[in-house]
């Protein structure tokens, strides 16, 4: 069977809405099923699908998506924008930047851009329109911002491309640190010019922060300082070498179980199982989707997919600036249909070999590829932020990519920065 005909099968059980990772194993089966002599048979595209998800840096996956739970029914979300609302509240966007940096910190962790968006804008968005706020507006700063969840350490994508291409998961977290932070400024240099052109309630601004400033910096950084701990700790075991990404995963679990419980006592107990089922339905379908795309990515290996590919290619774009442009192209509409981690399990055996070619660092590479991924997230057709933010509102999702079109812009003028200039991937790793 061609590796044509197989692509294209792939393409219509989507069209037909049949799951990703039903899919993925129904492509990775029929190959042995039409060509007995072909390497690749049921029992080895089963042995595959087991193999892929026995991995101990897996296991980070469901703690941190656990760790995002229980902290955005633990209200972290709101005790991390008091704090940055205090400092920019009155600023000229000073709130709408408070909500960005936010999602920078909140992304530092759940790891996940639609764990951001759920818990910074079931609590934001509101307080935004109360302020006066455009309504569409509001919602596209947070469905835009909460995609830096996925670049701003520790991200579960890049757990993914660690397994993937076996890079140091260490170096992805460090590696996403600015490029993450670059994203966020643009972002908020956007928010500033808005702002200014459109104009703010001033009266109300002011009025809701002077309450923040009447509790004092002292109480104000006392209620946030353990949910401002919390990436520190996650990340400090990680880069001090205390603990891998997996058992600081474990940590972040434990951190914020006691600070909810105990400290800002925000949960109860009683609360814990119906957090623990809401963590295994996130992560049961990733799950599947994981064992069912590292078998088609062996099948495709096994059918040199990734040699044809890349000579095929290498044979058409000589020069390393026009490659990269397609590359990128080719990913920006790969995440628009597809989700980050089958795209990422799929893709990168494909391209890291051919971008390794041109001298590409395959950590670079890594930061290019989620990046194109995390903008995905906010356009449609699959743009799963449009819809947590859709679900959380009621406004339609055209509408929000409509008015979130500006804020993809700066994210894509931060991925053009991030491809051609690899220091900004590299400088810290």
């Amino acid at each position: 069977m061609s590796v044509g005909v197989i692509f294209l099968i792939f393409v219509f059980c989507l069209l037909i809405a049949i799951p990703i990772s039903i899919s993925l194993g129904i492509v990775a089966v029929l190959p042995g099923a039409f060509d007995p002599s072909f390497t690749a048979s049921g029992s080895f595209v089963i042995r595959s699908m087991l193999g892929g998800i026995d991995s101990f840096p897996l296991l980070a996956v469901p703690m941190f998506v656990l760790a995002g739970i229980v902290m955005a029914h633990g209200q972290i979300s709101k005790k991390l924008f008091d704090v940055f609302a205090y400092f920019l509240g009155k600023l000229t966007a000073g709130i709408p930047c408070a909500v960005i940096v936010t999602c920078l910190f909140y992304g530092a962790i759940s790891g996940s851009a639609p764990a951001t968006v759920a818990a910074v804008g079931s609590m934001t968005i509101p307080f935004l329109e109360e302020l006066g706020y455009d309504k569409k507006f509001s919602i596209a700063i947070v469905a835009v911002a909460g995609g830096l969840g996925v670049i701003i350490p520790p991200s579960i994508p890049f757990i993914m491309f660690a397994m993937a291409s076996g890079e140091s998961v260490s170096k992805l977290f460090i590696a996403g640190i600015v490029p993450g932070l670059l994203i966020g400024l643009l972002l908020m240099l956007y928010a500033v010019y808005y702002c200014r052109r459109h104009g703010e309630d001033k009266e109300r601004i002011n009025k809701k922060v002077d309450e923040l400033h009447e509790m004092g910096l002292s109480k104000v950084l006392k209620d946030g300082f353990f949910a401002l701990m919390s990436p520190v700790i996650i990340l400090g075991c990680i880069y001090s070498g205390i603990a891998s990404p997996t058992e600081a995963a474990v940590i972040s679990v434990f951190y914020a179980l006691i600070i909810s419980l105990f400290v800002y006592k925000t949960l109860k107990p009683k609360d814990i199982y119906k957090l623990l089922v809401e963590s295994v339905h996130t992560y049961a379908p990733i799950l599947f989707i994981l064992a069912a795309s590292t078998a088609f990515s062996r099948v495709l290996t096994l059918m040199q997919v990734p040699q044809m590919v890349s000579a095929w290619i290498l044979g058409h774009f000589t020069n390393q600036i026009i490659l990269l442009l397609v590359i990128n192209i080719f990913l920006l509409i790969v995440g628009m249909v597809m989700d980050t981690t089958p795209a990422i399990l799929i893709l990168t055996p494909i391209l890291l070999p051919i971008v390794q070619g041109v001298g590409m660092n395959p950590v670079h590479f890594a930061i290019m590829m989620v990046v194109n991924l995390a903008i995905g997230f906010v356009t449609p057709p699959i743009g799963v932020n449009l819809f947590v933010a859709s679900s959380l509102t009621g406004v339609p999702v055209m509408d929000i990519a409509k008015k979130a079109a500006p804020l993809i812009v700066m994210f894509l003028i931060a991925l053009l920065l991030i491809t051609f200039i690899p220091q900004i991937s590299l400088c810290l790793v």
